[in-house]
């Protein structure tokens, strides 16, 4: 799907506002519709240039559409693609943004109407910033699109919410939904986890002393909290069993600097800089 008519951004925020610059920007639909709950934010969606049209009604925001893509809370997600289903056009292409797969389209398994093309999908990109405001039409360009497709998914609407993507200027990525929760929650979900632990072990008083490395370092933990108990519950097991690594990984260190282990500390030091390097800026 390189140009659609109408395209429906069901939650208009950061990642939502994001999308509908950029197909403007790329002159990829005709008519972008923001849905939302808050009408302050849709509003401010409209006045930024991300959508074209906005409602706070769900079946009057997708019964035209070509595309609908659904940007909210992981939580909210099975619910909306369901309600996205049975109000859109049979020809529709649906898919999401969210940053769990596997519940997700287990949930979405049994109950969506016959013949719906959903297709569950998790761009890379976006910050700890929220809402329409921090909107970049160029958010998406040159990062990673993972696109997660099932046995039942058809190949023609996983083509389709491919080349959107990729038109979007994402690279995409098919894995299973499995392997997607499983990689990000190494990638992403442990990251924030460890930085929230981090921020939350420094007292306040010690605030005029950070420096670079720890705002670097524990920047993602200033976003939305009630966002990412979502995603680390939905992700739980594969949570876990990251912590559990990462708790072996700290007890090296500690095991290093308690037996005051210079060689140790250096391949301990040496392996995490190998690491970061391969990955390049």
């Amino acid at each position: 799907m390189l140009r659609a008519n109408t395209v429906t951004i069901v939650g208009a925020g950061l990642i939502g506002g994001s999308i509908g610059l950029a197909l403007k920007q790329r002159k990829l639909a005709a008519h972008v519709i923001g849905v939302g709950r808050q009408a302050a934010s849709l509003r401010q969606a409209k006045q930024g240039g991300a959508v074209d049209q906005t409602t706070t009604d769900l079946a009057k925001g997708v019964r035209r559409a070509d595309l609908v893509v659904v940007c909210t809370p992981v939580d909210t997600i099975a619910p909306l693609v369901r309600q996205v289903a049975a109000a859109c056009p049979p020809r529709c292409l649906i898919t999401d943004a969210g940053s769990t797969k596997a519940p997700l389209v287990e949930q979405l398994k049994a109950d969506l109407p016959s013949g719906a093309r959903f297709v569950a999908s998790h761009p890379l990109a976006g910050s700890e910033q929220r809402g329409p405001e921090h909107a970049q039409a160029d958010l998406f360009q040159n990062r990673v699109t993972v696109v997660t497709p099932t046995r039942s998914t058809r190949a023609q609407d996983l083509n389709e919410v491919t080349r959107f993507w990729q038109a979007l200027g994402a690279e995409v990525i098919r894995m299973s939904p499995e392997a997607h929760d499983r990689a990000l929650a190494r990638t992403s979900h442990l990251p924030h986890l460890a930085a929230a632990a981090i921020a939350s072990a420094t007292p306040r008083r010690y605030a005029p002393l950070v420096a670079s490395g720890w705002r670097d370092t524990t920047r993602v933990a200033a976003g939305d909290p009630e966002l990412w108990r979502q995603i680390m519950q939905s992700n739980r097991e594969e949570l876990l069993a990251s912590l559990e690594v990462l708790q072996d990984e700290l007890a090296a260190w500690h095991t290093a600097l308690e037996q005051d282990d210079s060689r140790k500390l250096l391949q301990l030091l040496a392996k995490a800089k190998r690491t970061r390097d391969a990955l390049g800026n």
